[in-house]
C-alpha cells in the first residue's frame, strides 16, 4: 500500500514540537502532531504515513521517561528522531544512553561528518583546509548515546558527543542529538527538508488550493443533503473562514448565530452585521449578555471562566436549534493551536475544553488542522478583506479571560473603552500592521494617581503586544516609547477608573500570549 503524503510527529512534551511542524508546513509537508499518550500503533497504520518524526523533550529515558512500543520501528517507514527521540530509539533497539556529566551539552556545538548519509549528503556549514566537513547545531541534552543499536553507522559527533548523528539506512532510521528545528542549527531546515523530500519521498503539495479542496471535500462527506448546521459567528477570522466555506457548500441551511454575551470588543455587532451582509450569511443576532455574567457571578478562576463560558455558549446554542428541524452539527472555528494548547493543558479553549459530553450535535471542524496563518491564506482566496483577515484575533472567552479575577459588566466596559484607545493609537501611527496581536488586560490591583489636586486609587492596566507567526510561540513588541506614553497619557486622562498603565515585556514561552 502507498503511503500517505502525511508526515506524523510524535510529541514528547517537547517545546520545540511546534517549530518541527511549522517547518514542514512551509515546506508544503502535510503533518500531524500526536502527544505520545494519544495515539496508538492502530492509528498510525490507519494513516499510514510516509514518515515518523520522534520529538525532544525534557524527559530522560534513564529515568522513566516516555516510552512507545517497539513495534512502531517496525512499521517500514523512514523515522526520524530527535534529541530524546534518537535516545528513545537507542534505547528501544538495544543500544546503550548514560548520564555522562562532562558530555552534557546546552547551546551552540560543531560537529564532524565522519560517514556518508542520505540524510547529510552534501549539508554542511563549512570545510576546513583539511577538508573536514562540520555543522554547527544547538544541542541541549543531558544524557548521551555510548553505544549504538546493532545496524546503524555514526554520521557525525564531536568530542563530547560522539554519536551526534546516527542511521540505519538499511531501514530508514535515523538519529540526531540536536536540535535542527530551532534557527541557531545552520542547516537544520535543510536536514528536515531532506528527510521529508528524499527519504520519505513526500509531495510538497500543502498548498492552498489543496487545503480548500481538502476541506471541501471533507464537509461534502459528513453533511447530508437535509443537515443543517448552526455556527457560532464572531468578529473573529477563524469563526468567519468557517462560516463562509460551509454556507458556500450548503447555502441557507447554514445557521450563523451571533451572541452578544457582553465580553466583546467594540462595536463588534456592526461589524458582524456588515460581514455578514456583504457574505450572505444566513445570522440570528441573541442577546445573552446577562445569562453570561450571572454564570461569571464571584468566578475568579481563569480555567472555571473558560468552562462556564463554553457551557453558557452551548446552552444558547442548542436552544436556538430546537427552532429548526434536521439541525444536525454545531460548526466551530476551532484552529490547530488550540487543539494542541488543550490537549498540553496548557489552557482550555472553550472551543475545546468547554464542550460537555452528552452534546446531542455532531461537531463540526473544517478548519481545525490550520494554523492562524493557513486560515488568513484561505480567507483571501475567499476574498475575504485584508483589514478583517489581519485583524487582531480575538479569544472565544472575550473579554473575561482580559479582565484578571471576577468579570462584571461595568469592568468590561472599562477594558473595552481602554482596548479600543490602544488599537487606534497603533493605527493613527502605521504600527497596527508591523504587530500580529494587541490588546488590554484589566489587573485586580489598585494604583495611587494624582489628577490635578486629588488623589485617586483606581485600576491598573496591562498593554500586551506580540508578534508571531504561529502564535504558538511569540516576541513581545518593542513599541516605540512616545507611542506607548501617548497611549498611556489617553487611557488615563480618559478613563476616570484606570489610574496607572504598564506593559507586558513577556514572551512565549515561558509565558502565553493571553495573560489567562
Amino acid at each position: 500500500m502507498k503511503s500517505n503524503n502525511c508526515i506524523v510527529i510524535l510529541d514528547f512534551n517537547s517545546q520545540y514540537t511546534m517549530l518541527i511542524f511549522k517547518i514542514l508546513r512551509e515546506l508544503k509537508v502535510y503533518c500531524e502532531v500526536y502527544n505520545y499518550n494519544d495515539i496508538s500503533l492502530n492509528k498510525i497504520y490507519s494513516i499510514n504515513p510516509s514518515g515518523i518524526i520522534l520529538s525532544g523533550s525534557s524527559y530522560s529515558v534513564l529515568n522513566n521517561g516516555p516510552i512507545l512500543s517497539d513495534k512502531i520501528l517496525n512499521i517500514n517507514v523512514p523515522i526520524l528522531g530527535i534529541c530524546y527521540g534518537m535516545q528513545l530509539i537507542v534505547k528501544m533497539l538495544g543500544g546503550t544512553v548514560e548520564s555522562i556529566i562532562n558530555c552534557r551539552e546546552f547551546g551552540l556545538s560543531r560537529i564532524m561528518i565522519k560517514k556518508y548519509s542520505n540524510l547529510t549528503n552534501n549539508i554542511y556549514d563549512r570545510i576546513n583546509n583539511d577538508g573536514y566537513i562540520f555543522l554547527d547545531v544547538w544541542m541541549s541534552h543531558n544524557d548521551v548515546v555510548t553505544k549504538i543499536p546493532d545496524g546503524f553507522i555514526v554520521i557525525a559527533g564531536n568530542d563530547k558527543c560522539q554519536n551526534a548523528i546516527i542511521a540505519n539506512e538499511k531501514d530508514k532510521i535515523y538519529g540526531l542529538q540536536f536540535h535542527p528545528e530551532v534557527s541557531h542549527t545552520k542547516c537544520g531546515i535543510n536536514l528536515i527538508k531532506r528527510f521529508a523530500f528524499n527519504i520519505c519521498n513526500c509531495v510538497p503539495d500543502w498548498n492552498i488550493n489543496n487545503i480548500h479542496t481538502t476541506i471541501i471535500n471533507s464537509i461534502n462527506n459528513l453533511v447530508k443533503s437535509n443537515d443543517k448546521v448552526i455556527l457560532g459567528l464572531s468578529g473573529g477570522i477563524d469563526s468567519l473562514v468557517t462560516a463562509i466555506i460551509i454556507n458556500n457548500i450548503i447555502g441557507k441551511r447554514l445557521i450563523c448565530i451571533f451572541i452578544d454575551n457582553g465580553l466583546l470588543r467594540l462595536n463588534e455587532y456592526k461589524l458582524v452585521t456588515k460581514l455578514s451582509n456583504n457574505f450572505n450569511l444566513n445570522t440570528i443576532y441573541i442577546n445573552a449578555k446577562d445569562k453570561f455574567f450571572n454564570a461569571l457571578s464571584n468566578i475568579s478562576d481563569a480555567e472555571e471562566k473558560r468552562k462556564i463560558i463554553g457551557k453558557v455558549f452551548i446552552d444558547v446554542f442548542l436552544e436556538q436549534a430546537t427552532n429548526f428541524n434536521n439541525v444536525k452539527w454545531f460548526a466551530q472555528g476551532t484552529i490547530y493551536s488550540d487543539v494542541i494548547e488543550s490537549k498540553n493543558k496548557i489552557k482550555s479553549h472553550h472551543n475545546v475544553g468547554g464542550l460537555p459530553n452528552n452534546i446531542s450535535l455532531k461537531l463540526l471542524e473544517p478548519i481545525k488542522k490550520l494554523f492562524k496563518d493557513e486560515v488568513r491564506k484561505l480567507g483571501l482566496k475567499m476574498n475575504i478583506p485584508y483589514n478583517i483577515l489581519y485583524r487582531y484575533p480575538f479569544p472565544g472567552p472575550g473579554l473575561a479571560i482580559r479582565i484578571i479575577g471576577e468579570v462584571r459588566n461595568n469592568l468590561c466596559k472599562l477594558l473595552r473603552l481602554a482596548d479600543s484607545i490602544f488599537i487606534e493609537e497603533l493605527k493613527n501611527s502605521n504600527f497596527y500592521y508591523r504587530i500580529d496581536q494587541a490588546f488590554t488586560i484589566l489587573l485586580p490591583i489598585k494604583s495611587v494617581g494624582i489628577i490635578g489636586d486629588c488623589r485617586r486609587h483606581d485600576l491598573v492596566l496591562a498593554l500586551r503586544a506580540v508578534n508571531t507567526s504561529n502564535f504558538m510561540t511569540a516576541k513581545w513588541v518593542k513599541i516605540p516609547y512616545n507611542l506607548l506614553h501617548k497611549i498611556s497619557n489617553r487611557i488615563i486622562n480618559e478613563i476616570n477608573e484606570i489610574s496607572r498603565v504598564v506593559y507586558d515585556i513577556s514572551d512565549k514561552p515561558p509565558s502565553t500570549i493571553e495573560w489567562e
